[in-house]
């Protein structure tokens, strides 16, 4: 029997849901509801004001967290390589090196959309730079559209889920937050602590393994529909200086990388530390291809500005939500529904992931994981769910929703980029087997939760 309190948190939630995908601004759209429906939950009965006094110490707590730090210095970094050349160096050196053989480009995109992934962190930039870039030049030699688009935005995708992604350092910080409170309730009072760098090691190997299984369908691709993907014309001059063109482009974008996920892994600095590891070596790489300037850096602190307090309005907007959420009992009501959820665990999952799946197709990403999170991460690891485990699923899944047609943010930005010669439906099309394989992914690790827990334990416990 739900009581008023259980109604007016589903009301709440669901209208939530409604007036985000509205298109308001979110971050005063979610805390204006929120503090809609306190008042409405206190007019019933089944609400306390008291329970917003947590609410400037939980905006302090964000604003003093030293892993967050790390946010806004990952983009500076990803703002600062976007205007580098690194992104052109690497796709035009790549495409000689596998061009001269059909799907060559398309190998270079994965490989190129691998390395932007783990330099960046940023979908947007990653998308923005393979679409001017290398689409062009896919259409160019005579690649099927919806193949180049396809291979373009899944291969930008993988920003979402290589660390050092900004998705990643969030979804870490809110599961550390609810793997303790749910250990506690165990009875667990020394629980193991979630870290950053736990998330990372444990995104790496499912990473690499999409990365894998790109350019294995690439590879069929290429052998059995050769003509979707012709190979370029490489020059003799061309061939004989790749060896040394493949080394100026590839070398230094790969060295800071190493420098700035192998400091964490390594346990050797923190996530806040690595990342100005990597601004440095993004100013660094920049002048060392001769676009150093005030104005680069003005634009790209510009856009680094502006990114961040978009992100952290929406982080104290998504406070609000959960502890209004919260104060009207709607924690114990989730709890509840995902314990007694038909199938046990897997039930629980299933249903938590299909939300969702379902909400990336009209929320952001950031909106997602403040908002779900919180509400469902603290049952689950109650239920014996692995809390990196569970980080690597949701990045998976939102990952695979971000690709999804008709609604995916990755093909919206393409279509942004692409030419009017390239139709929304090829775009549509050339999404569709990279999704399964992303499907595909998401099973593996299913079943095979070492693929996520296995690096962690080894580097970190």
């Amino acid at each position: 029997m739900l009581t008023t309190g259980d109604i007016v948190s589903i009301v709440f939630f669901l209208s939530t849901i409604l007036i985000l995908m509205t298109g308001l601004p979110v971050a005063f759209s979610l805390a204006g509801l929120s503090l809609v429906f306190a008042f409405l939950g206190h007019m019933l009965g089944v609400f306390d004001y008291s329970t917003l006094i947590n609410l400037p110490l939980r905006y302090f707590g964000v604003m003093s967290n030293e892993v967050l730090v790390a946010v806004p210095l990952f983009v500076l970094m990803g703002n600062v390589l976007q205007r580098s050349g690194v992104a052109e160096d690497l796709l035009t050196t790549m495409g000689k090196l596998f061009g001269a053989r059909s799907g060559g480009l398309g190998f270079s995109v994965i490989v190129v959309g691998a390395m932007l992934a783990a330099a960046t962190g940023v979908v947007g930039a990653t998308v923005a730079t393979m679409a001017l870039i290398a689409l062009p030049a896919m259409l160019r030699v005579g690649y099927q559209p919806r193949l180049a688009t396809g291979v373009i935005a899944a291969s930008s995708t993988l920003a979402q889920i290589i660390p050092p992604s900004t998705i990643l350092i969030f979804t870490a910080d809110i599961l550390s937050g609810v793997n303790q409170a749910a250990q506690m309730r165990l009875g667990n009072f020394a629980p193991t602590t979630l870290s950053a760098g736990d998330l990372f090691a444990g995104a790496l190997l499912p990473g690499l393994l999409l990365v894998v299984l790109f350019m294995l369908f690439m590879a069929v691709k290429a052998v059995f529909q050769p003509r979707s993907c012709p190979p370029i014309e490489v020059t003799d001059a061309e061939r004989r200086g790749l060896p040394v063109a493949v080394a100026k482009a590839v070398i230094p974008p790969l060295l800071l990388i190493v420098a700035v996920l192998g400091s964490i892994l390594a346990g050797i600095a923190t996530p806040t530390e690595s990342a100005s590891i990597g601004v440095f070596g993004a100013l660094l790489l920049t002048w060392a291809n001769g676009r150093l300037s005030w104005g680069l850096i003005r634009d790209a602190g510009k856009g680094t500005a502006v990114t961040t307090a978009m992100i952290f309005a929406i982080v104290l907007a998504a406070s609000l939500f959960s502890l209004t959420f919260r104060g009207l009992g709607g924690e114990h009501m989730v709890e509840e529904a995902l314990t007694n959820m038909p199938g046990g665990v897997v039930g629980a999952v299933l249903i938590v992931m299909a939300v969702m799946f379902v909400l990336g197709f009209f929320l952001d990403t950031f909106e997602i994981i403040l908002i779900m999170l919180p509400i469902c991460g603290g049952p689950l690891i109650v239920l014996g769910v692995d809390p990196i485990w569970l980080g690597v699923m949701v990045g998976l899944n939102l990952q695979t929703s971000f690709l999804t047609p008709p609604f995916g943010f990755t093909l919206f930005y393409l279509r942004g980029f692409a030419p009017p010669s390239v139709e929304t439906m090829e775009i549509w099309k050339g999404a569709v087997p990279f999704v399964g394989i992303q499907i595909a992914a998401l099973v593996l690790v299913w079943f095979f939760p070492g693929l996520a827990t296995w690096l962690p334990e080894l580097l970190f416990r």
